[in-house]
Parts: structure tokens; C-alpha cells; sequence
């Protein structure tokens, strides 16, 4: 690689390996006093050549912002451009960059010491090839905003259906779109999401393999950066991501995954080194501590109003998932066992250090919002032990309409309500161990830390869209949790077998009924949620698209709540 010479430029010339995984820092930061002159070129018949991948730009602040492309051709120099205005009469930053093979042609040039409160463009050339990208727009945030608005989404599986919730959230007046994680996933062709409804789509995954080496993973990424309403939902608005388990494998821990068989599959950590260098070119993220590169955890500030907290759920710390069959017996349920593992002390979802980190976070900051960007439910999301145990299993749905019918009686006070039919309610065990709900150590230390400020909490990892109320264990109040769907990754519907619309608005009004916090549950549909927060209150539109089978949709507002 190489840059213009500046002495007051930093030009990142090498991997950093660090514990977790090696990760790229963008290889370009570029300062205010770089060379704002407009290069010397006019791209009137150049092309869009060699930039197969599109553009993107990453963790806008009020100061900075990362612009990213990939150019397809080694040992090419790349100008990159930033201005005010599309035409480019007025850059404001300009440079030149060489790529290599090291980090698969990707370039990542994070621009600092901006003005505030900035709409700005961005586009990348290559004079000796005629090729230039689109152009790109960004933005920095303004030092107070009176609104803030996040499209928050997650779960886009390449091989499910066309992504045109990317599509409908760049076309949306979001400011920005925070993305929970699994962005890509790791199987192979005809694997999970694949069936037979899409595959006329012509969306198998590629490699056709599932995916463990470096270029397996680079090779993923490419696929999915040539979807069209990504590059769209991309070229016009900036991200903000973190990972989740399906950048790796499936339910991913500190030293393993479901979908892992270190037999066959070779060793997990080597894996996980492949999988987050390969995310680190392809989606860069701003380092608040570049003496540990592998932490992408990090707070963005928005506005002065939202204090943006993202998390890392995933990779550094979390212990292995407790699996509830591992406590069913001939006698029935070990329910001691289970408590007594759930509530160990020493197991941890995000680690000590982590932990104090966001209790700092939220502590020190003076915004209005407190707001957790990260993966999995956080929101208790405890059920009738009876149901889950029938979940998928013939009779479940007459079982969920008499523990429906129960729970309507005891709300009404039913002075004929037999303490057997008392137990199949209130004994109840989490639906989802995989969340936090399976590591609630970590969560209550974080709710008794809070100090009276109320957090709002955003989720992916389900692929259905949920709104809980937070809770301590003693039934205090913390905040609430806007949990998004996925962008075509399959709900509840898949699960629920050969059932009618009408059968899945009754389970989705079953569940908020049985779940105690839950108000608002979406099983079926795909799609994302727009919040828009302001000094008052914050308000959560989930919105949804009619199909992923067609890239002719419609998008509409399914559901609406204001918090204050």
C-alpha cells in the first residue's frame, strides 16, 4: 500500500494481531490539513469498472466518518474524493491509495476533523482504467440534534430471498442504519434459509460450501456486496455495525460454535481469525482503543441525544450456551440443576471488563437516551415450562390455547382456578437461552448499576420483531428493549409448520398474553424498525415489506409505540 506523502497523515501499514481475531484498521486516516485541491482528472466516459462491490461509509460522528470500496484489479491507484455538493465543485478532502492482496483490494479511509452537522459525498476513480464508483452520501452529525433517526435492522441471509428491507431503509429519511449482526451467514448452498418457495431466485450462497477459510469468507462478503438494494441501502446511508454469530458460525461463543466440528472443520479460533479479518475489510468500524484492535465495542454519540452503546455479545467472553435438554430426565425436569447452573456467578456473556466499560458508559454520559446497539434479546422472555417443552410437537397449539384460557381466568380473578392449573402458568423457564435471559448475572449487575437512568435496548438475532418492557428481578423498571426482524432470515412461521395467517396472530397474541413485559410480538413478517428519538420520547415504527420473493414490494408501518 501507499499514500501521498503528509506529515500529518497516518497511513496504517500493517495487520495488527491481537487476541480474537487479526483485524484491519482502515488503512488511510486522513487529517484536516490533507490536500483538499480537486484531482486532475475528468471521469465524463469513465465506467463503473472493477468496482463490482459498491461503497459504503461507516460510524459517522459530529467529527468523522469511514468511507470504504473494493476495487476488483491489483496494484491499481485509487483517488478517493469528499465534497458538499454531488458535483464535486467543492472537495473537501481528496487522496490517493494503493491496495493489495492482504486485505482482498478493500480500501478504508476514515476521514476525521470534520465539520459538524455535514451532508457529504464521496465517490473513488481509477484514471488508468476509466473506472470510477458512484458517488456516495454520508453524513457527520450535528453536536445537537432535536432528532435522531435509526433504521435498525439484522439477519440478512443472502440465500432466504431478495433483501428489500435494505431497499426500503435507503429510500427512508433515516440518519442512519445501525446493523445488529449477522449480516452474512456461514452455510452452504441450500442450507439454512434456502427452500423451495426461493430457490427460482438464483440466490445460492457462494463458495457452494459452508465457509471456514479467509477466502471462504471474503468470497461471502463479495456475494452479498453485488445485491443491488444493499449497495443501495449502502451508497445511501451510513452504518453502524457490529457482529453477530453467523459472521462466524452458528451460535458462536468465546471458543466454539454450534456450528462447529473442530473433527472435521479444523480449529475454531483459526476459523474465528478468518472470519473477523475478513469482516474487518469489508466492514470497517472506528477503534476507540487501537492498542486492542479485536474490540468492537465502542460508543457513537449522535447529536448530543443519543449515546449509542455497541456491544459485543459474541466473541470475547461469552460462555457456552446452556442447552435445556441437557436437563430433562427420566424423572422430568431438573429444574435445581438448571438454576443452579443458569445463576452461576462465573458464567458471563460480555466479560467483566466489558461490563464495567458500559456501566461507565452509561454513567458518564449527559445524553438524553441510553441506547444498547447489540444482538439478542434482553428483555425476560420467560414461558409456560408446559409450552416450551411442546414447541414444535403435535398438540402444541391446543396446549397454547389452554394456557391462554388459563391465564385470561387468573387475570380475571377465577375463584375456581385449581393451584394445578396455577402451576402450568407460573412455572415457566426462558424460551431462548441463547439471549440473556441464559446469563442473567451479567444483566442484573447492569440494570442495579444504572442509577435511575432508563435505557433503551435494540435487538436482532430472532428474525421477529418484539417490544418488551425491561425489569430488574425485583420487578423495577429499567427501560424497554425495540427488537427488530430480519431482512429475510426466516421467523416463528418456519416453526409453527403449515399453518393459516389467522392461527399466527393468534399464537403472536398468546405469546404477549403469557409473557409477562411483553406488549408487542410479530412472528411472520420481514423488516426493520425505525426510531426516532427527540428530547420527549423516543418512537419505534416497525416496519415491514409484503414479500422477499419479488423484488417488487410494498413497505408499511405495522406497529407503533412512543416511550417517554
Amino acid at each position: 500500500m501507499k499514500t501521498q506523502n503528509n506529515s500529518r497523515r497516518k497511513f496504517i501499514q500493517t495487520t495488527l494481531l491481537a487476541a480474537g481475531g487479526i483485524m484491519l484498521a482502515p488503512n488511510f486516516i486522513s487529517c484536516e490539513s490533507d490536500d483538499n485541491s480537486a484531482p486532475d482528472y475528468n471521469p465524463s466516459d469513465f465506467t463503473n469498472k472493477n468496482f463490482d462491490h459498491g461503497i459504503a461509509s461507516f460510524d459517522p460522528t459530529s467529527t468523522s466518518v469511514i468511507i470504504w470500496t473494493r476495487y476488483n484489479r491489483a496494484n491499481a491507484e485509487i483517488i478517493w474524493e469528499v465534497a458538499t455538493d454531488e458535483n464535486f465543485n467543492t472537495v473537501i478532502r481528496t487522496g490517493k491509495l494503493t491496495t493489495d492482496a492482504s486485505r482482498d483490494y478493500t480500501l478504508a479511509v476514515e476521514l476525521t476533523e470534520l465539520e459538524a452537522d455535514k451532508k457529504l459525498y464521496y465517490r473513488f476513480a481509477n484514471t488508468d482504467d476509466k473506472a470510477i464508483s458512484v458517488t456516495g452520501e454520508t453524513k457527520t452529525m450535528p453536536v445537537n440534534a432535536a432528532s435522531v433517526k435509526l433504521a435498525v435492522c439484522s439477519c440478512s441471509n443472502y440465500q432466504a430471498g431478495y433483501f428489500n428491507v435494505y431497499d426500503a431503509m435507503a429510500k427512508s429519511d433515516a440518519d442512519v442504519i445501525v446493523h445488529l449482526g449477522d449480516y452474512i451467514y456461514e452455510y452452504e448452498a441450500g442450507g439454512y434459509g434456502a427452500t423451495p418457495e426461493n430457490a427460482s431466485l438464483g440466490r445460492k450462497h457462494q463458495p457452494a460450501t459452508e465457509i471456514l477459510s479467509l477466502e471462504d469468507y471474503r468470497t461471502r462478503y463479495k456475494q452479498y456486496r453485488t445485491d443491488v438494494s444493499l449497495q443501495l441501502a449502502h451508497q445511501k446511508k451510513p452504518f453502524i455495525c457490529v457482529w453477530d454469530d453467523h459472521e462466524i458460525a452458528n451460535d458462536t461463543y468465546k471458543n466454539g460454535a454450534e456450528n462447529h466440528t473442530e473433527a472435521t472443520e479444523g480449529s475454531f479460533e483459526v476459523r474465528k481469525q478468518h472470519a473477523l479479518q475478513a469482516y474487518s475489510e469489508f466492514m470497517p468500524f472506528s477503534r476507540q482503543d487501537e492498542s486492542n484492535n479485536a474490540l468492537i465495542y465502542r460508543t457513537v454519540t449522535i447529536g448530543g441525544l443519543v449515546n449509542l452503546i455497541m456491544l459485543d455479545t459474541r466473541v470475547i467472553a461469552r460462555h457456552k450456551q446452556l442447552d435445556i435438554n441437557t436437563y430433562l430426565t427420566a424423572g422430568g425436569f431438573d429444574a435445581v440443576s438448571f438454576m443452579t447452573d443458569l445463576s452461576t456467578p462465573s458464567r458471563t456473556l460480555i466479560g467483566d471488563t466489558q461490563r464495567n466499560w458500559i456501566i461507565n458508559q452509561i454513567n458518564s454520559s449527559s445524553a438524553k437516551w441510553q441506547v444498547l446497539g447489540q444482538q439478542i434479546l434482553m428483555g425476560k422472555m420467560y414461558v409456560p415450562a408446559e409450552l416450551l417443552l411442546a414447541f414444535g410437537q403435535p398438540g402444541f397449539i391446543e396446549i397454547l390455547t389452554q394456557l391462554v384460557t388459563i391465564k385470561m381466568r387468573m387475570l380475571n380473578n377465577d375463584p375456581t382456578l385449581t393451584p394445578e392449573e396455577t402451576a402450568r402458568i407460573t412455572t415457566t423457564l426462558p424460551y431462548n437461552l441463547d439471549a440473556w435471559d441464559g446469563y442473567p448475572v451479567d444483566r442484573e449487575i447492569i440494570y442495579g448499576s444504572l442509577n435511575g437512568k432508563k435505557i433503551i435496548t435494540l435487538a436482532g438475532d430472532t428474525h421477529n420483531a418484539w417490544y418488551n418492557t425491561l425489569y430488574t428481578q425485583n420487578g423495577a423498571e429499567v427501560g424497554v428493549e425495540l427488537a427488530t426482524s430480519s431482512v429475510s432470515s426466516p421467523g416463528f412461521e418456519i416453526y409453527l409448520g403449515d399453518v393459516d395467517a389467522a392461527t399466527i396472530a393468534s399464537f403472536e397474541q398468546a405469546m404477549t398474553l403469557l409473557v409477562d413485559g411483553l406488549s408487542y410480538f410479530d412472528a411472520s413478517r420481514r423488516g426493520y424498525v425505525m426510531a426516532t428519538f427527540t428530547n420527549a420520547d423516543v418512537k419505534a415504527e416497525w416496519v415491514f415489506v409484503d414479500t422477499i420473493l419479488s423484488q417488487s414490494y410494498n413497505a408499511s408501518v405495522g406497529h407503533t409505540i412512543t416511550y417517554s
